[in-house]
């Protein structure tokens, strides 16, 4: 009788470390163990959590539902840390480590799913490159800097009604298999860790505005240039009134009902000049404490974008 043959597995293991993991890159391999649920978890959390590992899997595969656990773990019998907290946090976690860059939304338009989502969906060329695989993005995004054309904008069909759509959606679905090597994957990493951070500071510092800290991040949603501007948003609603309070450079008595109100105004859309005006007048409704701080640049409103 014939021996099997070895699996996938154990002949990747054969090959020496570097060439394995550039080989499981280019195949789209992830042999990860999907992680398991603590059993301690109350029921309520309990079911956003194995929703969210579920997505992460669906997403981009079990070792990235392993992080999605590690990055929830921090909150997992953390004090001032209730059952309804933990299950927001897990879900918006989730939707933020799963956003929809264009691979995701080919991956979706190609399944029949995301019906909400546009065929017809406008990026800026960044977003668009930093996309790509390193390999080929960040070169491209060094030239699209050279040639001051970073900032162009393009729209991106996504209907797929023909088999050369479909073909098309194709590509750019499997370039989601080397999404954690591109630069919105890093830029992106950093904003979901920002975000994580900043829920930490509020529960050691101002626990009472934690709450309101995480349903932020439920303020980065969408798609393309849309999803963008709603990052200026957000750095400029936490530059403007959470860090200058945890870093003692501003007095708000009632931070929850400043971020309650900003976080309300920003579910808009506002406009960056109006955002800013509004951060303004909060910021004035507090004390200086020691020294002034200065006012909120215009310019935090364009900070970040990624995807």
């Amino acid at each position: 009788m014939m021996p099997a043959l070895p699996s996938a597995a154990y002949r990747l293991a054969r090959w020496p470390g570097p060439l394995r993991i550039m080989l499981a890159d280019l195949l789209g391999y992830d042999d990860a163990e999907p992680p398991a649920v603590p059993a301690q978890l109350p029921e309520a959390a309990r079911a956003a959590v194995q929703a969210g590992i579920a997505e992460m899997i669906d997403y981009q595969g079990p070792g990235y539902a392993q992080l999605y656990m590690q990055r929830l773990g921090r909150f997992i019998g953390r004090r001032g840390v209730d059952e309804a907290m933990l299950a927001a946090i897990a879900r918006i976690l989730a939707a933020r480590m799963a956003c929809c860059d264009a691979p995701r939304i080919a991956d979706l338009k190609l399944r029949g799913e995301g019906a909400d989502i546009p065929d017809r969906i406008e990026f800026r060329l960044s977003q668009i490159l930093s996309s790509l695989p390193s390999l080929l993005g960040e070169p491209a995004l060094a030239a699209a800097g050279r040639l001051k054309c970073r900032e162009l904008r393009f729209r991106l069909r996504f209907a797929a009604r023909s088999p050369v759509r479909r073909l098309y959606l194709r590509g750019w679905s499997r370039i989601g298999r080397w999404r954690l090597t591109t630069t919105g994957y890093r830029e992106e990493r950093a904003l979901v860790e920002r975000w994580l951070h900043m829920i930490d500071r509020s529960l050691t510092l101002r626990p009472e505005a934690a709450a309101e800290i995480v349903a932020t991040g439920a303020l980065v949603h969408g798609t393309g240039a849309a999803y963008r501007r709603r990052v200026g948003i957000w750095h400029a609603l936490i530059d403007g009134l959470a860090k200058p309070v945890f870093d003692g450079r501003l007095a708000l008595p009632d931070l929850p009902a400043a971020l309650a109100e900003a976080r309300a105004a920003a579910l808009g859309d506002p406009a960056p000049a109006e955002f800013a005006g509004l951060i303004a007048r909060l910021r004035g409704a507090g004390a200086a404490a020691g020294k002034n701080e200065p006012a909120l640049p215009k310019e935090g409103l364009n900070k970040g974008g990624v995807f």
